[in-house]
C-alpha cells in the first residue's frame, strides 16, 4: 500500500496530498530479524561479556591508566553492539506496536541483551569502589584516559547511591519484568485505543490531530470522543501509574534517594537548585503568558470562555491548507542553510537516506522522536505528519535532533549523549531557525499574526505546558508515597496544575480530567519533561547572541553540538556569555514569549 494512505480498521484516510511520504530503511542496523549477523552480533556480544568479566572483575582497581583505558574502550565497543541490537528491535516495533512478531521480536531481544550483559554489572560498581585520589593519579597520565573523565564523573554522582553488588545484578536482570513490561503494556494499549469522531475510526494520533481543526463542531467531538475512550482504560492506566511510581520509591529507598527527581537529576548532570530556578520562574510567568495569549486568542474567536478543545485550535483567520512533504522539506532544509550549509548537509541525508519514517498508519506509535541509534550508524527519525503547520515545525524539531546526534557520534558511545537539559537545544534551535525564516517572509500583516500566534502556542506548549506536566509528576509521586491512587485521586492532580497553568479563561468539560492516562512521557522517562523548557528557555538566549551579530557564533555552535556529552552545561554555555544557573537567565528567555504575545496584542490596536 503507498506510503501517503493510512488505514484504521477498515477506513481509508487519504493523504495524497502531502505526496510520498517516506519510511525508513533500517538495513543499515539489520536487514531483517533473522539476518546472519545479526546472529553473529549476538554471539560476539555473548564472548565479549564474559571475557570482560574474565579479564576485570576483582581487579580495576589494580589497573594502571593504560590497562583502564583498555577497559573502557572495550567496554564502548559492547554498548555499541548492544545498542545496536536493540536499537533495531525497537524502530521495527514502534513502526507496528500491534503486530505480535514484532513485540515478540523486540522482547525476545530485551531479554537476550540483558541476559548476555549482566556479567558488566560489576564495572561501575568496582569503579565507584577506586579512591578518589587513585582516579585522579590516573587521569593525570598521559594515556587518552582523561577524554573520559564526563564518564567517570557520572558514574561517581551515583556513589552515594549505590546498593550492593548482588542487588544491582538482581535490578539488571529483574528490568525486563519490570518497568520495562509495564511501559510495553502501556505502548500496546495505546497503540490499540481507536476513537469513532463523525463516522470515522481512528488511531490517537489522528484522533488528537482534530483537536486543531477548522471546525469547532469537529474538535468538541474528537475531545468528548477521547476523554470517552479514555475513561474506558483509566483503571488500566492508573495501574500502570500507581506500579512504575512505587517502584521507582521503592528502588529510591533502598538507593537513599532524597526525592524522586535526584535521579534525573543526576542523568541529566543538572544541579536541583537549576531546576527548581527555571520551574519558579515559568510558574511565575503563568500569568504574563499563557493566561494572557489564551484570553487573547479568546478573543479573536469571539469567547467568552475557551473549551479545552479551543486550545489548540487555529485562529479565524488561518487557512486550512496543508503543506505537502517536499514543501515541508524544503522549508526546513532552506532555513537550516542560510543558518549554516553544513546544517543542512547534515540534515538533508535524513531524507535521501531513508533515514525518516513520516506516515501516519494504525498500530505506529504516537508522537515524533529522534532515536542516535549507535554513533557507528546514525539516527532514525520518526514522524507522524499530516501537513499542518506544526508539522513542519516538528520536522525542524526533530531533524535538530537528528544533525545533534550525528555531530555529537564523532565522541564515541560513551561521550556522544548529550544530558536532556541541552538535548533539546538543537532542536528548539531548528525550530526557531524555520520560524523565523517564515516569519521573515510574511507579506501582510495577518499572516505574521497567524505566524506569531502559531509559534506562541508552541513555545506554551514547551515550556508552560511541560513544566506542569512536571508539578503534575511531582505530586503524583508523592501521592503515590502516601498510598495507591485510585484514578479520581489521579485525575484531581491533573486538573490542579491544567487550571493554575492554562488560566480563569478555560472551562474543563467533564472527562478532560483523564487526558493525563496517554502521555507516554510520564510512563517511559519521570521528570523528563523539564528537558523541553530548558531547551526553550535556553535557545531564546542562543538566539539572542545570534542576532546580535557575533561572527563566530557558527562555529561555537557546531563545537558545542559535536561536544555531546563531553562537557557540564556551564562549560558549554560560557563561550556565549551565558549561565543557566543564574535565576535570571530564565527570565529572559521567558520576555522572549511575552515580547511575542506584546506584538500580537499591539496588532489590535
Amino acid at each position: 500500500m503507498p506510503t501517503n494512505t493510512t488505514v484504521a480498521d477498515g477506513n481509508i484516510q487519504d493523504y495524497s496530498a502531502l505526496g510520498n511520504l517516506p519510511k525508513w530503511d533500517l538495513s543499515d542496523l539489520y536487514k531483517a530479524e533473522d539476518d546472519p549477523e545479526l546472529n553473529k552480533d549476538l554471539d560476539w556480544l555473548r564472548k565479549a561479556c564474559s571475557n570482560f568479566a574474565e579479564d576485570y572483575q576483582g581487579k580495576l582497581d589494580k589497573l594502571g591508566a593504560m590497562g583502564l583505558l583498555d577497559a573502557v574502550e572495550r567496554y564502548q565497543a559492547i554498548e555499541v553492539v548492544a545498542g545496536k541490537l536493540m536499537s533495531f528491535a525497537g524502530l521495527r516495533y514502534y513502526q507496528l506496536t500491534t503486530d505480535a512478531q514484532r513485540t515478540k521480536f523486540m522482547s525476545d531481544m530485551q531479554d537476550k541483551v540483558t541476559k548476555l550483559t549482566t556479567p558488566l554489572v560489576f564495572y561501575g560498581l568496582e569503579f565507584n569502589r577506586i579512591s578518589g585520589d587513585r582516579i585522579a593519579s590516573l587521569l593525570s597520565e598521559d594515556s587518552g584516559l582523561a577524554r573520559y573523565k564526563p564518564v567517570f564523573d557520572r558514574m561517581r554522582a551515583m556513589k552515594p547511591y549505590q546498593l550492593s553488588d548482588e542487588l544491582e545484578k538482581f535490578l539488571h536482570d529483574q528490568s525486563v519484568v519490570g518497568a520495562s513490561a509495564w511501559n510495553r503494556l502501556f505502548d500496546e494499549t495505546v497503540a490499540s485505543l481507536t476513537f469513532q469522531i463523525k463516522g470515522e475510526e481512528l488511531p490517537l494520533e489522528a484522533a488528537t490531530n482534530k483537536l486543531s481543526d477548522k471546525n469547532r463542531d469537529m474538535r468538541e467531538a474528537a475531545a468528548r470522543e477521547i476523554a470517552r475512550v479514555l475513561k474506558e482504560n483509566t483503571s488500566l492506566f492508573a495501574r500502570v501509574h500507581n506500579t512504575l511510581a512505587k517502584e521507582k520509591e521503592v528502588e529510591d529507598q533502598w538507593r537513599k534517594m532524597p526525592t524522586p527527581q535526584t535521579g534525573r537529576h543526576l542523568s541529566n548532570h543538572v544541579e536541583t537548585e537549576v531546576v527548581q530556578a527555571l520551574r519558579d520562574a515559568v510558574v511565575s510567568a503563568y500569568p504574563k503568558l499563557s493566561h494572557r495569549y489564551y484570553s487573547l486568542k479568546a478573543k479573536w474567536m469571539g469567547l467568552e470562555k475557551m473549551q479545552i478543545w479551543d486550545r489548540n485550535a487555529p485562529l479565524p483567520i488561518e487557512d486550512d491548507k496543508l503543506i505537502d512533504w517536499t514543501t515541508a522539506q524544503d522549508m526546513v532544509l532552506s532555513a537550516y542553510s542560510e543558518f549554516a550549509p553544513k546544517m543542512a548537509e547534515i540534515a538533508e541525508q535524513f531524507f535521501t537516506k531513508g533515514w525518516i519514517d513520516a506516515a501516519v498508519k494504525p498500530g505506529k506509535a504516537p508522537g515524533a522522536f529522534a532515536h542516535p541509534t549507535v554513533t557507528t550508524v546514525h539516527p532514525y527519525i520518526m514522524l507522524n505528519y499530516l501537513g499542518k503547520q506544526r508539522d513542519v515545525m516538528t520536522l525542524a524539531h526533530e531533524l535538530g535532533h537528528g544533525v545533534h546526534q550525528v555531530l555529537a557520534a564523532n565522541q564515541g558511545e560513551l561521550l556522544s549523549s548529550t544530558p536532556l537539559t541541552l538535548a533539546e537545544t538543537a532542536s528548539v534551535f531548528g525550530e526557531m531557525l524555520t520560524f523565523r525564516k517564515l516569519l521573515a517572509a510574511t507579506k501582510t500583516q495577518k499572516e505574521r499574526k497567524v505566524l506569531l500566534a502559531g509559534k506562541v502556542e508552541d513555545m506554551i506548549n514547551t515550556v508552560v505546558r511541560q513544566i506542569a506536566f512536571y508539578d503534575f509528576e511531582c505530586k503524583l509521586h508523592a501521592a503515590r508515597a502516601e498510598g495507591e491512587m485510585t484514578p479520581a485521586q489521579i485525575n484531581q492532580i491533573w486538573m490542579s496544575v491544567q487550571g493554575e497553568s492554562l488560566g480563569p479563561i478555560f472551562e474543563f468539560m467533564d472527562g478532560y480530567e483523564t487526558f493525563w492516562s496517554y502521555i507516554p512521557h510520564f510512563v517511559h522517562s519521570p521528570f523528563y519533561v523539564y528537558a523541553y523548557a530548558f531547551g526553550d528557555g535556553l535557545v531564546n538566549a542562543l538566539y539572542a547572541v545570534y542576532e546580535e551579530g557575533d561572527p563566530e557564533f557558527q562555529s561555537k555552535y557546531f563545537d558545542m553540538l559535536s561536544a555531546g556529552g563531553s562537557k557540564h552545561h556551564k562549560e558549554l554555555l560560557a563561550p556565549f556569555g551565558l549561565d543557566a544557573s543564574d535565576p535570571a537567565f530564565w527570565d529572559k528567555g521567558l520576555n522572549v514569549i511575552s515580547g511575542m504575545i506584546d506584538e500580537l496584542e499591539a496588532m489590535e490596536d
